[in-house]
């Protein structure tokens, strides 16, 4: 019985563990992972959390409004979870279906590819992507109830875009249109959306409040196509890295990176946004090593311990919207609290 019990608490800890490698680096180290630990690298749970950051920035700027609904709130957020779930599969299904990736391609050696890694078959892929959008449709038809039109209007055009982005005819990853697309979705479409699920309403100035952040989620995505500069132009997929070069490039990432501190104290500065926020600032020294990863050549072999090669300046700008970004949800909530 006890060497039942030490092997049942074996396999716990062993799992956890697996758990624990998805989240962090969207790589696990056993050959035959569970279900879940699948499920987590399969829908790159790692960057999740910039989904629900930009939900948690809506919701915490409703605080203050007079028919706020937390309920709605949370709804809008488990919304989010599975749109941006959904859309990392929708991804993977269409840049394998159209040839970009293989076995040898970037996406497939950072993290395992649903059906390349045998995880999947093609059209257990796509179920899966139907059923997380028929769950997530579920949700918009509870709150269109509660909240009308506009729920619609916001998740339909975030579902557009997050199709779009790599299915044909648009693709837009394909000609440069992927990075405003993501500023759009994880900016004015989330932010604004989950405020108006939550308050009932959307003044002018949300979408402005929208802004600092959409910024911050461009930039991973911006480091991301940097990396895959090389592998993209070969197959003619132009992202904006791509059809700038790699030199402007890391130039204009680097911009984007200051200028969510320009742009989130002048929202301050306006009356946009409560003073709290101006916590940001304490992610300067993480943007200063973020610059200085930038102005170095990318290494020709990862630092020991690396975990998503051959990607390299995604993680840079990756860890420092981490940072800004729970500095900035900090902010909102004691914003939320100290200031009436």
């Amino acid at each position: 019985m006890n060497v039942a019990v030490g092997n049942h608490g074996e396999r716990a800890g062993s799992k956890l563990r697996n758990w624990k490698q998805a989240l962090l680096t969207m790589q696990v180290s056993d050959e035959q992972p569970d279900l879940v630990s699948r499920w987590l690298i399969m829908t790159r749970t790692a960057v999740t959390p910039m989904t629900l950051t930009s939900g948690l920035i809506g919701g915490l700027l409703a605080s203050h409004a007079p028919d706020r609904n937390w309920l709605y709130f949370a709804l809008a957020l488990v919304g989010l979870w599975l749109a941006h779930a959904s859309n990392n599969l929708t991804n993977d299904y269409f840049d394998l279906v159209n040839g970009v990736d293989t076995a040898s391609a970037p996406r497939a050696l950072y993290a395992p590819h649903p059906v390349l890694a045998g995880w999947l078959s093609r059209s257990q892929l796509m179920l899966a992507i139907v059923v997380l959008n028929l769950i997530g449709a579920a949700i918009m038809g509870i709150l269109f109830i509660v909240r009308g039109w506009p729920v619609v209007a916001f998740a339909v055009a975030g579902l557009f875009i997050s199709v779009f982005y790599v299915a044909p005819p648009l693709r837009l990853k394909h000609h440069g249109l992927g990075e405003p697309g993501v500023f759009i979705v994880w900016g004015p479409l989330m932010v604004c959306g989950t405020y108006y699920v939550t308050a009932g309403e959307l003044p002018a100035s949300i979408w402005f409040a929208s802004i600092p952040y959409a910024i911050l989620v461009t930039t991973v995505l911006f480091g991301k196509h940097i990396d895959k500069i090389a592998y993209d132009s070969a197959r003619n997929v132009r992202t904006m890295p791509v059809i700038l070069g790699e030199h402007r490039a890391l130039l204009l990432n680097e911009a984007m990176m200051i200028l969510f501190y320009v742009v989130t104290v002048g929202l301050v500065l306006t009356g946009v946004l409560g003073i709290w926020v101006l916590l940001v600032l304490a992610a300067l020294p993480m943007l200063r090593r973020t610059l200085a990863q930038y102005s170095e050549p990318k290494p020709q072999t990862p630092p020991p311990g690396y975990p998503v090669w051959p990607l390299w300046y995604v993680s840079g700008a990756f860890v420092h919207t981490r940072r800004a970004g729970a500095l900035l949800v900090l902010g909102l909530l004691l914003n939320a609290v100290l200031i009436r």
